[in-house]
C-alpha cells in the first residue's frame, strides 16, 4: 500500500487521469494504456484512491484541535510471492505511466526513480487477511480454463452405474492430457514453498504467543485499571452515525455491482488519547495472527466471500484505512457480518471516533444495525480505480474449479467420490 500526499492544485488533474483508466465507473480496463494490471502476471487486485480529510470534522464532537491533513493518493495491491517484486515488475511494465500518476504527488519529478520512490511510500499493513493462502492467479486462470474444458465436453445424460462414472473420469483425464500436449490447455505444477517464507510463518506463529506471555503477569496486575479506562470511554464516547447524504451514497452505488465482486474502502479517525492507539495496535496484532495461522483455507470467522482485506495506519497512527475486496452485494456484506462476527468488528472499530456504542469491547456496535450501517457508508470512500484479475469468478467458483482440478489428477477416488466429482462439471 502506497501512499503519497498530492501536490497542491493536482487533484483535479488526477482524477481525471484515472477515469481514463477504466472501462465502466471505477472498474479498470485491464489493458488501459496508463497501467495495464493484466499485464502484471501475479497481481490479483489492485485499487487506486484519493483520501481526503474530511470526517477530521468528527474531532469537533470531542473538543479537540482538528489537525489538517492533506489529501493523499493511495495505491493498493494484492499479489502473489514478494511485493517488492511485483512492484518491480509494475515499474518495468508501466513505468511511464506509473509517472503520469505520481507526477501529480510531492516529491516526484521527473527525474524520480519511480521504483525507489514507489517503496519509500510504502506502508506497512497492521493486519492482513488472505482468503486461500497458497491459490495464485495462474492457478485460478488455470483451473478456470479447465473447468470450461470439462463442462463443454461432459455429457449431460444421467450417469447410471459406478462403472460408467470411472469411465467418464478416464475419459475427460486423457481429454485434458491431449489439450495440456496440443498447447491449448495449461495446468501449471504449484510451485514450492520458498523456505523463507516458509520460516518466517514459524517465527511469526512462535513470537506472538511468547510476547503475549511475557506481557501476561502485567496485564494482571493492570487489569483493574484497563477495565475502568474501557468502560468510563465506552460510556461517554459520542456516536456519530447520521443518515448518509443521498448523493454521497448514489457516488457509491454507482461503483458496485459492476461484477460478482465488489470493493470496499473506509477510513476513520482512531479515537484519541495513548489508551486507544495502544488497543487497537494490539488487537490488530492479534488479528493479523488469526489471519496468518488460522483463517487462511476459505474463511474469515464465519465470513466466506472477502478475498483480501487488510487494515493499515496512516497520519501516525492517528487514522485508519480498511480495504477489501469481496463478493456479493454491498448489503450481503453488512449483514454477514451483522450476523456472523460482529463482536470482531467492534473489537477493532469501536476504537474509531463515532462508532455505535459498545459494552465490553464486543457487545453493542454492529449489532445496533442501522446506526452500524450509516456508520460504515459514511466513513466509505469511492474507489477511483479497481482491478480484478478474475472478473465473473466467485470464491464459490475458484473452490470448485479446485475441486475439479485435484479430482481429475486423483486417480484413487471411491466411486462416491467420483460421482461427486462428476456433479461440480
Amino acid at each position: 500500500m502506497l501512499v503519497a500526499p498530492l501536490a497542491a492544485g493536482r487533484e483535479a488533474s488526477l482524477r481525471a487521469l484515472l477515469v481514463t483508466m477504466n472501462a465502466t465507473p471505477g472498474t479498470a480496463d485491464p489493458c488501459n494504456a496508463v497501467l495495464p494490471f493484466a499485464a502484471i502476471e501475479r497481481l490479483h487486485f489492485a485499487r487506486l484512491v484519493v483520501l481526503d480529510d474530511a470526517l477530521q470534522v468528527d474531532l469537533d464532537t470531542l473538543g479537540i484541535p482538528r489537525p489538517r491533513l492533506p489529501t493523499v493518493l493511495s495505491f493498493m495491491g494484492d499479489c502473489d510471492g514478494p511485493a517488492h517484486e511485483v512492484l518491480a515488475e509494475l515499474v518495468q511494465r508501466a513505468g511511464e505511466g506509473l509517472r503520469r500518476i505520481f507526477a501529480h504527488c510531492e516529491g516526484f519529478g521527473a527525474e524520480t526513480d519511480v521504483l525507489a520512490w514507489m517503496q519509500a511510500h510504502d506502508r506497512p499493513i497492521a493486519a492482513s487477511y488472505v482468503n486461500w493462502v497458497g491459490r495464485t492467479v495462474r492457478q485460478i486462470k488455470e483451473e478456470s480454463a479447465l473447468q470450461r474444458v470439462l463442462s463443454a465436453s461432459v455429457s449431460r445424460a444421467p450417469v447410471n452405474s459406478a462403472e460408467q462414472a470411472r469411465a467418464l473420469h478416464a475419459g475427460l483425464r486423457d481429454l485434458v492430457n491431449g489439450e495440456v500436449r496440443a498447447g491449448r490447455l495449461r495446468l501449471t505444477p504449484p510451485e514450492p514453498t520458498p523456505l523463507a517464507w516458509q520460516v518466517a510463518k514459524i517465527a511469526h506463529l512462535l513470537a506472538v504467543p511468547l510476547v503475549g506471555l511475557l506481557a501476561l503477569p502485567f496485564l494482571i496486575v493492570l487489569s483493574p485499571l484497563l477495565v475502568y479506562l474501557l468502560r468510563t470511554r465506552e460510556s461517554s464516547d459520542p456516536e456519530i452515525c447520521p443518515r448518509p447524504q443521498a448523493s454521497a451514497l448514489a457516488e457509491l452505488q454507482v461503483l458496485e455491482d459492476i461484477d460478482v465482486s465488489n470493493q470496499y474502502t473506509a477510513i476513520g479517525a482512531v479515537k484519541p488519547g495513548l489508551f486507544r492507539r495502544w488497543l487497537v495496535s494490539a488487537l490488530l496484532v492479534l488479528i493479523d495472527y488469526a489471519c496468518r495461522h488460522v483463517f487462511t483455507c476459505g474463511f474469515l470467522a464465519r465470513v466466506q466471500t472477502i478475498h483480501f482485506a487488510r487494515w493499515v495506519f496512516i497520519d501516525d497512527k492517528t487514522r485508519v484505512v480498511f480495504t477489501s475486496n469481496y463478493d456479493g452485494s454491498h448489503q450481503g456484506y453488512m449483514d454477514d457480518f451483522i450476523n456472523k462476527v460482529a463482536w470482531g468488528l467492534n473489537l477493532v472499530f469501536s476504537n474509531g471516533v463515532g462508532w455505535p456504542r459498545t459494552r465490553w469491547l464486543i457487545l453493542g456496535g454492529a449489532r445496533i444495525e442501522q446506526d452500524f450501517k450509516r456508520y460504515q457508508r459514511r466513513h466509505q470512500v469511492p474507489t477511483q480505480v479497481w482491478y480484478k484479475a478474475y472478473p465473473g469468478l466467485s470464491l464459490h467458483d475458484l473452490t470448485r474449479n479446485q475441486r475439479i482440478r485435484e479430482g481429475l489428477e486423483n486417480t484413487q477416488m471411491s466411486d462416491a467420490q467420483t460421482l461427486a466429482w462428476l456433479r461440480l462439471l
